[in-house]
């Protein structure tokens, strides 16, 4: 992937040699049959003083084209169909000084958000939502969640998040909410006190989660009340005090979470202490389950973890069930799959495939049926977690890939995504995305 540091003066040049006009002027796509106006590319500097001003003209299927600098303010996407976009992912930097709620918060339908970098907001970096009134979002509420009202809040359709680093974020870096048809790919998120990524509370969710690096985070990815289809393959959860959860619980709709296909990631060394804590207090744990049902976690690499690699509990009165690790490498861990359920939402249909050579806590786990798959959770023998740090005072990570065709307006966003076949899945290389980590 080629790696682009052009100012936007260069980028206007691009626009005028490839599509003939720029600055609030038709983009790649034509005019549409109907006979409506052509995309636009509208530009922050030059068209508007602010991100915000820039985005408050867009039509639907226009482009927000971010110039290189530091933002210090909160963007609200409430057009539909547009694509806001920086000039260069790392130079374009939307900086919440510790101060401020929301970075991107998106609340139309079928937006990107692709190419720059969030930080330092006191919620979320990127924010996609159906759940909102106006530039209010009621995702996260201060005292908890809002429960859902479909009739009020029907979830939001299609969205994108590309090429996006978020770090130092007080709840999520990159955060769907009561959203739909989706993808978080080639992205990067850190430092965050709740989770890097999060998919949260939609059925028939149709998301993927893909290509992405979650590290330094109290949890790398999380997903709450989120169900198939969801997939989430090829990322690198490492250096997070948790790498990644699936859980079901009453304070989101929709539960219980269930059905989704993890497959070809690498999930490493969660046991950080240089991270913020942990709500739960969890620590040292590859991939959590606490009350999901039927996923399948497929040719995935698991390693380095002083409780579980695989951890299987109840998600309040929800077992987690029907759980299939298949094909798997695990290595590190002190346990690689463990069960430690309440008696009173037993795990049941949980099972390891192939067990050889797999340490299960219990056996029981490694039975050849499935379906009558039960055991005796062990008891739970998590180590100490150490003291956690502030969002707001770990590392900025390294420069992170660009991408490809900036000056080009991309076609609006499919109604349903394309999700990879957790068949042809092979398990990772210790190395995926290592390129993209802190040193």
């Amino acid at each position: 992937m080629r790696t682009l540091r052009l100012p936007l003066a260069a980028i206007a040049v691009a626009c005028a040699l490839l599509l003939g006009a720029c600055s609030t002027s038709p983009g790649s796509r034509d005019a549409d049959a109907a006979g409506g106006a052509a995309p636009r590319v509208v530009e922050v500097p030059g068209d508007a003083d602010t991100a915000q001003a820039g985005a408050d003209l867009l039509r639907p299927g226009d482009m927000l084209l971010l110039g290189p600098g530091t933002y210090r303010e909160e963007l609200v996407v409430a057009t539909p169909d547009v694509t806001i976009r920086g000039a260069d992912r790392n130079a374009v930097v939307f900086d919440g000084e510790g101060s401020r709620s929301q970075g991107v918060l998106v609340i139309a339908d079928g937006v990107r958000v692709q190419n720059l970098t969030v930080h330092s907001y006191l919620y979320n970096g990127v924010l996609v939502t159906g759940m909102h009134d106006g530039a209010e979002a009621s995702a996260h509420g201060v005292s908890g969640y809002d429960r859902l009202d479909p009739e009020e809040y029907p979830p939001l359709q299609r969205y994108a998040i590309e090429h996006v680093t978020a770090y130092n974020n007080g709840l999520y870096g990159l955060y769907a909410f009561n959203a739909q048809h989706g993808r978080i790919a080639d992205s990067y998120a850190s430092g965050s006190a709740d989770s890097g990524i999060y998919v949260g509370q939609c059925e028939a969710c149709d998301v993927v989660v893909s290509g992405n690096v979650a590290e330094g985070n109290a949890i790398g990815f999380e997903n709450a009340n989120a169900s198939a289809p969801v997939t989430i393959s090829g990322n690198r959860f490492s250096g997070n005090r948790v790498g990644m959860t699936l859980i079901s619980n009453y304070q989101e709709a929709y539960a219980p979470q269930r059905g989704n296909e993890v497959a070809g990631n690498l999930v490493a060394d969660n046991a950080n202490p240089e991270t913020p804590a942990q709500a739960d207090g969890a620590f040292g744990i590859g991939i959590g389950i606490a009350g999901g049902q039927a996923n399948l976690l497929r040719a995935n690499r698991i390693t380095g973890h002083p409780d579980a690699g695989v951890l299987l509990r109840n998600g309040e009165d929800f077992a987690a069930s029907d759980t299939r690790v298949e094909d798997s490498v695990f290595a590190g861990n002190a346990v690689d799959v463990g069960d430690v359920s309440a008696a009173y939402a037993a795990a049941t249909g949980n099972c390891v495939s192939p067990a050889e050579g797999v340490i299960l806590a219990p056996a029981a786990l490694g039975a050849a049926d499935c379906a009558t798959a039960a055991s005796t959770a062990v008891a739970p023998h998590s180590p100490e977690a150490p003291a956690g740090r502030s969002f707001l005072d770990l590392p900025a990570p390294p420069a992170q890939p660009q991408l490809d065709g900036i000056a080009e307006i991309p076609d609006p966003l499919p109604d349903v995504q394309q999700h990879p076949d957790p068949a042809t899945a092979r398990v990772p290389e210790a190395t995926l995305l290592q390129d993209r980590i802190r040193p």
